[in-house]
C-alpha cells in the first residue's frame, strides 16, 4: 500500500474514488463545497433530492461526475453538524472502508481530516484513516491457491489544507507504521499451526532484525532455558515435537542507560490443552494462542518505523501445548526460574507457566515497566465479551496510562481488580501455588498467579482472549492490541 498527502483542490486530484463527508443538514466541508461547485453542484442536487440522509455511517457511491479527475465519489454521513466524537468519526471511516472494497477501486482520496473531531487533531485523524482503510483491505491468502482479494486498494491519498499538512504527514507516518504492525500480527496469527511453529515465529523475529539495524535478536533454545532453570516454561513443551524458543528482541532507540519498556507476549503457536484436552469444537482457533507474541512483533516493528526515542525489549516465549506420553500431567509439580514451585492442576492453564518464567527473565533488564499480553483465559471473554481487553496490574500509574492510550487508539481495555483476597484461591497443599484457582474469577486468579512473578517491577497484564481474533464467518485475527501498545509508546515518547 502506498500513502500520500495532498493539498490541491479536490477536483484536481486524480484517483479512482474521492471520499467526502456530509452532515445531516446537507452541509459539505469547505473543500467539498469547492469540488461540488466545480462539478455543476452535482453533490448538492443528489443530497437535496433526498437520496442521502447523511446519518452517521451512511454511505452513497456516486459515478458519472461531470468535471472531475476522479471516477467515483463516496458520500459518508457524519450525522449532526457539530464536533464529532472520536467514535463517530471512526464509525464513519469504518463504513467508508467497507464500501471501498470494490474491485474497480485501486486508489482513494479521503477528505475527512477537515471534519472537526472532539479533543483530537489532524495527525490523529490522518492516522485513523490509514489504520482503518488498511485494516479493511487486509485479506489472508498465504495458504490459498487463489490469491485474489476482495479489496484492490493500492493507494491512499489524505487530503487537507497547507496549514494542516505537517500534522497530516505526522499522522501518515504513524498510521503507516501502526497499520503495518497490525498487518504483521494478523498475518502471523492467521497462519496455521503447522506453518507458524515456535521455530517459524523465531525466524520471523530474525528476519525483522535483518531489516532494521537498531533491532537486535536473540533466540534462546531449550538448553539455554534449562540452564536458566525455566522449569515452568519447559514443562509446557514436553508434549510437543516442536522445540520451544524464547525470542528476545532489543530495540535501542533511547539513551544508552535509559531503563527499557519490556513487552512480553504469549506465543503458544497451538494449544490443544495438553492432557487436560480441550473440546474438539473450535480447537482450530487455538492457533490464535500466539496472538500476544504476534502483537509484540507488530508493536516492535511499528516502534522502529516511527523511530521512537525509547529502549524496548520484546520477549516472546513460544511453544506448543499438546498431549503426549511425556506431557505435563495434572498433579505434576515444577520449579519455576524464580525458585517457586507450581502444582499443575490443569495442563490447559499453560500460558501462565510460560509467562511466569519470562517475567522472571525480564528482571535482568532492569525494566522501567513490564507489560504482558496474552490470550490467557476464556473467563475474560465471558466477563467482558469481545469489545475490551482485560487489564490488571500492580501499578496504578501504568494502568491509567494504558487506559488513556486505549481511548486514544480506540483499542479499549477494562481494568479488573487484583485484590489480595483472590490470592487465597491459588493455595496448594503440595507446592507454593497451584496453576489455577478454581471456577471463580478465572481472569483475576490468572493475573494473581503472574503477579507473584512481577513483584520487583511495575507491571500490567492484558488479557486479549476476547479481542485478539474474531470467530464465526468473519473468523480472523484483529491485530489487537498493537494500536494500544503503539499509542502507549507514542505517549511515552512525547513525555521525554
Amino acid at each position: 500500500m502506498d500513502y500520500f498527502t495532498e493539498t490541491a483542490p479536490l477536483e484536481k486530484i486524480q484517483c479512482d474514488c474521492l471520499v467526502v463527508g456530509v452532515y445531516q443538514n446537507s452541509q459539505l466541508n469547505p473543500s467539498a463545497i469547492a469540488f461540488d461547485q466545480a462539478n455543476q453542484s452535482f453533490l448538492t442536487r443528489i443530497i437535496q433530492r433526498g437520496d442521502f440522509a447523511a446519518k452517521n455511517g451512511d454511505v452513497l457511491l456516486l459515478d458519472a461526475l461531470p468535471d472531475s479527475a476522479c471516477h467515483w465519489v463516496l458520500l459518508v454521513g457524519l450525522g449532526e453538524k457539530a464536533q464529532l466524537s472520536a467514535k463517530n468519526y471512526l464509525k464513519a471511516l469504518a463504513s467508508a472502508a467497507v464500501n471501498l472494497k470494490k474491485s474497480f477501486i485501486t486508489s482513494v482520496a479521503v477528505s475527512l481530516t477537515e471534519c472537526p473531531v472532539k479533543d483530537v487533531g489532524c495527525a490523529w485523524k490522518a492516522r485513523q484513516i490509514i489504520e482503518t482503510l488498511s485494516d479493511a483491505a487486509y485479506q489472508y491468502t498465504h495458504t490459498k491457491t487463489d490469491k485474489e482479494t476482495e479489496s484492490k486498494l493500492e493507494k491512499i491519498i489524505i487530503t487537507g489544507t497547507d496549514a494542516d499538512k505537517e500534522q497530516i504527514n505526522i499522522g501518515l507516518v504513524q498510521g503507516k507504521a501502526i497499520a503495518g504492525g497490525v498487518s504483521l500480527a494478523k498475518w502471523l496469527a492467521d497462519l496455521p499451526g503447522n506453518i507458524c511453529t515456535p521455530s517459524f515465529l523465531a525466524q520471523q523475529a530474525v528476519m525483522l532484525g535483518e531489516k532494521h539495524d537498531n533491532l537486535g535478536i536473540q533466540i534462546l533454545q531449550e538448553a539455554d532455558m534449562e540452564q536458566l532453570g525455566m522449569g515452568a516454561l519447559l514443562s509446557v513443551t514436553r508434549g510437543s515435537r516442536q522445540p520451544a524458543k524464547l525470542i528476545v528482541i532489543h530495540y535501542q532507540g533511547g539513551e544508552t542507560n535509559a531503563k527499557p519498556i519490556v513487552l512480553v507476549g504469549k506465543g503458544l503457536t497451538f494449544d490443544a490443552g495438553g492432557i487436560s484436552l480441550k473440546a474438539a469444537l473450535g480447537m482450530d482457533e487455538m492457533k490464535y494462542d500466539m496472538c500476544g507474541g504476534a502483537a509484540v512483533l507488530g508493536a516492535l516493528q511499528a516502534a522502529v518505523e516511527m523511530n521512537l526515542p525509547l529502549n524496548i525489549i520484546g520477549l516472546i516465549p513460544a511453544s506448543e501445548n499438546l498431549p503426549d506420553g511425556n506431557a505435563n500431567k495434572p498433579g505434576d509439580i515444577w520449579t519455576s526460574m524464580s525458585g517457586k514451585t507450581i502444582e499443575i492442576l490443569n495442563t490447559d492453564a499453560e500460558g501462565r507457566l510460560i509467562l511466569c518464567d519470562t517475567l522472571t527473565y525480564a528482571e535482568r533488564f532492569n525494566p522501567d515497566v513490564v507489560i504482558d499480553l496474552a490470550t490467557l483465559t476464556g473467563a475474560c471473554l465471558v466477563a467482558l465479551g469481545r469489545i475490551p481487553s482485560g487489564l490488571l496490574g500492580n501499578d496504578d500509574d501504568l494502568c491509567n496510562d494504558l487506559i488513556k492510550a486505549s481511548e486514544t487508539a480506540n483499542d479499549s481495555v477494562w481494568r479488573l481488580p487484583l485484590w489480595e483476597e483472590y490470592q487465597e484461591l491459588l493455595k496448594s497443599n503440595f507446592a507454593d501455588m497451584a496453576n489455577i484457582g478454581g471456577k471463580d474469577a478465572g481472569t483475576i486468579t490468572a493475573a494473581c498467579f503472574l503477579a507473584r512473578f512481577a513483584e520487583n517491577f511495575r507491571w500490567a497484564h492484558l488479557d486479549i482472549a476476547g479481542t485478539a481474533w474474531r470467530t464465526g464467518p468473519l473468523k480472523g485475527a484483529t491485530g489487537r492490541p498493537v494500536p494500544l501498545l503503539a499509542q502507549y509508546l507514542l505517549d511515552r515518547s512525547s513525555d521525554l
